[in-house]
């Protein structure tokens, strides 16, 4: 009896499908065919979802971590080499031609016997910015919207001394 029925649905099956050819030529269109996704492909589907899903967080924090790694590491060459320099200005400092050229340069000194002289008054660059006639001089080189700011910047100082 089973094998009845089945010939019977195998047959019912090519029929329609035999009908459905025929409707198609007479349309003049080609019949469709239907991708059939079994359960197994769509379980297969959602497994590979899942997991994708799953892994996208490790992976950013992962790829994120190498990152962090990678900086660290760049940050450690450069302290390395900070404290090479820093090494080497000490030696440097251990020699005392060193110490007394800096002392020399730095705060003025002069060995025993020799004589020291010292130029009183502003170097040249800063008179150009103290008060006096070496202001006018500057006012007078620059453009005259320039002396018109600081007109308005010095009243307004004037006006408001709250600022």
């Amino acid at each position: 009896m089973g094998a009845d029925r089945f010939s019977t649905t195998a047959r019912l099956k090519a029929i329609g499908q035999e009908a459905q050819a025929r409707v198609y030529r007479a349309a003049g269109r080609r019949p469709v065919r239907r991708n059939k996704l079994t359960g197994r492909a769509a379980l297969l589907a959602l497994v590979l979802c899942a997991l994708v899903v799953a892994l996208a967080y490790p992976m950013r924090t992962y790829v994120s971590q190498r990152s962090d790694i990678a900086d660290q590491r760049r940050e450690a060459q450069r302290a390395a080499e900070r404290v090479r320099q820093l090494r080497e200005e000490k030696a440097r400092w251990q020699d005392p031609a060193y110490v007394r050229a800096q002392a020399r340069e730095h705060l003025h000194y002069v060995m025993p016997g020799e004589t020291g002289y010292q130029i009183a008054g502003a170097p040249p660059a800063a008179a150009d910015t103290a008060g006096g006639d070496s202001a006018k001089d500057a006012a007078g080189r620059r453009p005259w919207y320039d002396n018109l700011w600081d007109g308005v910047d010095r009243a307004d100082a004037t006006a408001s001394p709250g600022r």
